[in-house]
């Protein structure tokens, strides 16, 4: 099985046999070529059958309202870690990721309720000025008149210090949290550092070594409101397995930071593309409210999650059976034209802007997701007062990932 795309095919999603189309292809979202296959998908085929990939056969669920359907249904549509988890990448037998996320009502339910009042309103609502003098510091050590790279300069500096805050986690090791969520995400066959499954489990043990000192020291203070606090506190979590605790660990630092992040870099590469929409919200800056989920929408951070079907079931006219997997792409739910109005658009004056599927629905809707707008909109509105424009100034790299849609660098200037 190759994962190469010929040229024929990358420019050619109309002409490839339709049983034929494999869109797990980490390829296809590297090149930024994955639009038309799932436009076509969506047109001719949208609960679709591969049959040979990979990562194995498996259904990909492509449009809005199946999306949905999936999604809200756990009973049928199972996360559970024992069952297959929520990507279509299986987890090797013998490390097996154990988290809250990858487990249904009401395990998950419990696990989740012991970690989401650090995203509490009231919570954001103290957060919000430590936030904002961190936007502004990181903003104006930046260069001008010169080229840098805003991926590791500003978004992944600006999630790493909101990662250590909500952890309480050494300021002077944040370096590592964003080491430890890519070794978690990479794939093995991207040509990067982690090519093995024993290398990534290497770097995931560290992690979870520092983590479980810090677990141990917090479970005999006094609760506090940080992240590790809260599990070792937590009826639910705080008897946790090692494999359980690592899993929960990482859980909570690649949700808070590869959406974000990724979510600051595509975000600030659709308004450059798109100066007039640029203009509207210098013209109008009440419209961050409205930019921030078309920002989400537009770069969908998470390109999918994965279900195994509980039973044999109908879903768009297709009998799934029993033990099927299921890819709910949300990457194309959020580019479907019989549910969004000019999906292919950039617009940031939507009328229905969080008309999108990005943080997921049902009982595993993102638990971070305001959080995750909080910080959006405080760096739009410190940029605003900023720079009236910030210039493109190289080719972006994307993210080799059918799971994680990201940059690895976006080279830009802001002018002298």
């Amino acid at each position: 099985m190759t994962t190469a795309i010929p040229d024929d095919v990358r420019n050619g999603a109309n002409h490839i046999p339709l049983d034929q189309i494999d869109v797990s292809n980490p390829r296809l979202y590297r090149d930024h070529a994955h639009g038309p296959y799932f436009a076509r998908l969506r047109r001719e085929d949208p609960v679709h059958y591969c049959a040979d990939s990979r990562f194995g056969p498996y259904w990909s669920v492509t449009r809005y309202k199946d999306i949905m359907q999936v999604d809200v249904d756990w009973q049928t549509f199972s996360s559970d870690y024992t069952m297959g988890g929520i990507q279509i990448r299986d987890a090797p037998k013998e490390n097996v990721t154990v988290n809250f996320i990858r487990m249904d009502p009401p395990r998950h339910d419990a696990q989740r309720k012991t970690v989401s009042p650090i995203v509490a309103p009231a919570n954001l609502v103290e957060m919000e000025a430590l936030i904002r003098s961190r936007t502004r510091e990181v903003l104006d050590g930046l260069p001008r008149g010169e080229v840098f790279d805003w991926v590791p300069r500003v978004s992944v500096e600006l999630t790493t210090r909101m990662l250590a805050t909500l952890f309480d986690f050494p300021f002077e090791d944040r370096h590592l949290l964003p080491y430890w969520s890519d070794a978690a995400t990479a794939d093995l066959e991207s040509g990067g550092p982690i090519d093995t499954e024993e290398k990534r489990l290497a770097i995931l043990l560290q992690g979870a070594a520092y983590f479980k000192r810090l677990f141990d020291e917090r479970a005999v203070q006094p609760p506090r409101n940080d992240l590790v606090s809260m599990l070792a506190h937590g009826e639910a979590t705080r008897n946790m397995s090692p494999q359980e605790f690592m899993g929960n660990v990482f859980l909570l630092i690649v949700g808070g930071n590869d959406t974000t992040r990724n979510s600051m870099s595509g975000g600030l590469h659709a308004m450059i593309a798109h100066p007039g929409e640029w203009q509207k919200l210098r013209d109008d800056p009440s419209l961050i409210s409205s930019l921030v989920p078309e920002i989400i929408r537009w770069q969908t951070p998470v390109l999918h999650m994965r279900r195994t079907a509980t039973r044999d079931v109908e879903l768009g006219g297709k009998t799934i059976r029993k033990g099927d997997k299921v890819v709910m792409w949300y990457v194309s739910g959020n580019r479907d034209e019989e549910a969004i109005d000019r999906p292919d658009t950039f617009i940031i004056d939507r009328a229905r802007p969080r008309q999108h599927l990005s943080f997921g629905f049902g009982v595993h809707r993102c638990v971070g997701n305001r959080l995750a707008e909080l910080q959006l909109k405080i760096l739009w509105e410190e940029i605003l007062q900023r720079f009236p424009v910030i210039e493109l100034a190289g080719t972006p790299q994307r993210t080799f990932s059918n799971f994680i849609h990201g940059y690895t660098s976006l080279p830009v200037r802001i002018p002298a």
